[in-house]
């Protein structure tokens, strides 16, 4: 049996390393997409993983392959399309290291995954499933990605969802609010950020917890703060873990990613449902996470980000 199955986006993201004489940035090619850079951190974590999604037949395509096969990713489920490019994604940093995404995906391989294309028996076969709103945003994949969902809760199977909102990919701010939603509702474990929370409600990250509980069904919610940590809750708890400290911050892109595959790692090491961890399990989960996060964000990208485990443990003491 697989832990986690992931479905989404592969793409390259080009992080500017420099800038030439002429004021053009010099970019740096790096392996990326939200359900690989969860995947990397679950692997790196002692876990195993595969990966549903879709490249082209190209330079990029077969390097994101071997790249997740370098990473312990197991990649049946991932198809490899002449007809379309690989996703790509262009990303602009701020002095802090925040990011802001220009995107190449018109369409991108990733939108192309029809659900003929779906591998049901790694669903079948996997503890937990897990996907974000990106592969919504456009058919076919969102077709594929809702018999992806059916399949893992006819089955019995957790879910676990990342909205990762990115809004240039929408057609509207409408459209993306009710995919999101549809999401939240099909999720027993969920992680997501204050500024999402702020985007669909205008709540408060406590508040957003709490609707999540009682309107959406979700079991357990990770709601991340940006460097200053995250606030958790499950049917009994609620506790908040700061970020450590002293992090010299060089790129965020996929700090949440792997915040919550690093908290998925922890949470199947506990061997119990969402709703029944207490709260000394949810601070020992959601501390690993931020450090991790945290830590990664010291480097480029997101698969390649992911610290050793050494390093997580040591930095929290």
């Amino acid at each position: 049996m697989t832990d986690v199955v992931a479905l989404g986006e592969l793409l390259i993201d080009f992080a500017p390393k420099s800038v030439n004489e002429n004021g053009y940035p010099i970019l740096s090619a790096n392996p990326g997409g939200a359900p690989g850079n969860f995947l990397a951190a679950l692997n790196k974590y002692g876990c195993s993983t595969a990966m549903i999604g879709k490249v082209g037949d190209d330079m990029f395509g077969r390097l994101l392959i071997k790249t997740l096969q370098g990473a312990g990713i197991g990649t049946d489920g991932v198809v490899v399309d002449p007809g379309q490019f690989t996703t790509l994604a262009f990303v602009s940093l701020d002095e802090s290291g925040n990011r802001d995404f220009s995107f190449a995906r018109k369409p991108g391989a990733d939108t192309c995954l029809t659900p003929d294309e779906v591998n049901g028996d790694l669903i079948s076969g996997a503890r937990v499933f897990h996907f974000g709103t990106l592969s919504l945003t456009d058919e076919p994949a969102a077709s594929a990605t809702k018999k992806a969902v059916k399949l893992a809760k006819d089955r019995g199977i957790l879910v676990s969802l990342d909205p990762n909102l990115r809004k240039p990919l929408w057609k509207t701010e409408d459209a993306a609010k009710a995919a999101i939603e549809w999401s939240l509702r099909q999720a027993d474990i969920v992680k997501i950020s204050d500024e999402e929370i702020s985007f669909l409600w205008g709540l408060s990250p406590e508040e957003g917890a709490e609707k999540l509980l009682l309107e959406y069904g979700v079991s357990l919610a990770y709601v991340t703060l940006g460097p200053k940590g995250c606030y958790a809750v499950n049917r009994s708890n609620r506790i908040t873990v700061n970020s450590p400290s002293g992090i010299k911050v060089v790129d965020t892109t996929g700090a949440g990613d792997i915040f919550g595959g690093s908290a998925m790692s922890r949470f199947l090491k506990i061997k119990k449902s969402p709703a029944d961890l207490t709260a000394e399990d949810m601070t020992s989960i959601v501390r690993f996470a931020c450090t991790a996060a945290s830590l990664s964000t010291q480097k480029h990208g997101g698969i390649t980000s992911v610290p050793e485990m050494d390093e997580v443990l040591s930095r929290m003491g």
